[in-house]
């Protein structure tokens, strides 16, 4: 009985798409979720099935609204970070990065911020992209079926965790970047903790590459296994590990060059069929093995930047540059950058009258890449369908904002 109200109020608050009567012979229509451990949040998928053949597949959005548009059209531009940090709550110091960075160019501060800031929010962001991608991995060893990756890849990310903590004192909703500024310098004695983890790290990655990426079982549960062809990546608005590990060398921290990334030197992994197909669930993992070595480069490099010419010094205030009202003249402006997942972008009109953006609309690059899965998925085989979905790498709290 409790199973069939569930099911009305599925269909109530979201109707399917496939009608029971308009089924082939043989054909069968179940839903995935919302509460099931490989939809990776509270996604919904509507599958029709074959036996074990996937004949389509619908995702149903909207279980985890956020209602942060309608947040940021009521908080002023400070007060809306916190809300920022709740969308993608893996990565929330990227998200921060991207909004203080796109306030700051609509009131002219960009180029004009103290470099150690600049270098201090490259490097927590850059930490948590190597969190954010070592749970992204995690978890899609377990859904394939293996289960020690995942205990070592968080072991490792609660040291990021444990430092991200020392900086903010907050574990994952850090509230850290501020328009204009960061909310405190480093904790004396951070570098050099930070210097002995990348060298921790190091090793680690190798031992990953060995255990899982290389893995005969994860080979083949993965290659050749929802192939994403470069055009239809680029049609369907696809970014991060999505589009290049199908093929494009394209990263918004290289091609837009925002904050300090254009001094700074790093590669942009792609895939490159090197287990199967270019584009299949294989390689968008590789990219993102790839990135967190590309990621402690950059740590490197900003830390080198920190202990020399942009040294901490007994008069910097990180919040010198901090406006006490933000009212950014009457104008539609959008700003991108690169998140773990791929191109977050915000889209701000303001009236020129309040410090309120009149209207906030958020890009999500979960949405975007979530919306090719139908497009990826169909005659593949029902296992082969949680593999894809974990693969796309998607956080609801930003998908449905």
């Amino acid at each position: 009985m409790a199973t069939t109200r569930y099911t009305e109020y599925l269909l109530q608050s979201e109707p399917n798409k496939f009608d029971v009567d308009s089924l082939q012979h043989g054909e069968l229509l179940l839903n995935m979720g919302p509460q099931h451990p490989a939809t990776h949040g509270v996604l919904r998928l509507e599958v029709v099935t074959d036996g074990e053949l996937v004949v389509d597949v619908v995702p149903h959005i909207g279980y985890l609204h956020r209602c942060f548009e309608k947040h940021a059209e009521a908080l002023t531009y400070q007060q809306s970070i916190p809300y920022v940090d709740r969308m993608d709550y893996l990565a929330a110091m990227n998200s921060e990065h991207v909004w203080c960075m796109a306030v700051e160019k609509m009131l002219g501060l960009d180029g004009q911020l103290p470099k150690r800031v600049e270098y201090i929010r490259v490097l927590v962001a850059e930490l948590n992209r190597i969190a954010s991608h070592f749970l992204a991995i995690g978890t899609y060893a377990i859904d394939i079926g293996a289960f020690t990756p995942f205990l070592w890849l968080l072991r490792d990310r609660e040291h990021i965790q444990r430092l991200l903590e020392w900086v903010t004192g907050a574990r994952m909703l850090y509230n850290y970047i501020w328009v204009g500024g960061l909310y405190y310098d480093l904790p004396v004695g951070f570098e050099q903790r930070c210097r002995e983890f990348i060298q921790y790290l190091l090793p680690k990655l190798t031992e990953l590459d060995t255990l899982l990426l290389q893995n005969k079982i994860f080979i083949d549960r993965t290659a050749n296994v929802g192939t994403l062809p470069l055009d239809v990546a680029i049609n369907y608005g696809c970014s991060g590990p999505m589009l290049r590990g199908s093929g494009l060398r394209f990263d918004l921290r290289r091609v837009d060059g925002y904050s300090v990334y254009t001094e700074l030197d790093f590669d942009i992994p792609i895939g490159q069929g090197l287990a199967g197909a270019v584009g299949d669930c294989w390689d968008r993992n590789y990219v993102r093995a790839q990135e967190c070595h590309e990621s402690i480069k950059i740590i490197s490099q900003c830390l080198d930047k920190l202990e020399g010419d942009h040294k901490r010094t007994p008069d910097f205030d990180p919040q010198a540059m901090c406006p006490k009202k933000i009212r950014p003249t009457a104008q539609d402006f959008y700003f991108r950058a690169e998140t773990p997942r791929g191109e977050l972008g915000y889209f701000f009109r303001t009236t020129g009258r309040t410090d309120v953006p009149f209207r906030c609309k958020g890009r999500s690059p979960c949405f975007s890449n979530l919306s090719v899965l139908p497009e990826i998925s169909k005659g593949c085989m029902v296992s082969d369908l949680v593999a894809i979905v974990g693969s796309v790498d998607i956080v609801l709290g930003e998908l449905d904002r």
